[in-house]
């Protein structure tokens, strides 16, 4: 889980969990590619 949260966020799994600011700006990336993702299967569904 470590190295998935560096390689896609940037960002240790520690200072993750340890900084709000950081949990807010990776989980609104998070829902972002959540909501892309899900219009690109429609497309194809």
């Amino acid at each position: 889980m470590e190295k998935a949260m560096q390689q896609s966020h940037g960002t240790s799994y520690a200072e993750y969990n340890r900084n709000l600011e950081k949990r807010i700006e990776i989980e609104k990336e998070r829902e972002k590619d959540y909501k892309a993702s899900k219009k690109l299967i429609a497309q194809f569904g």
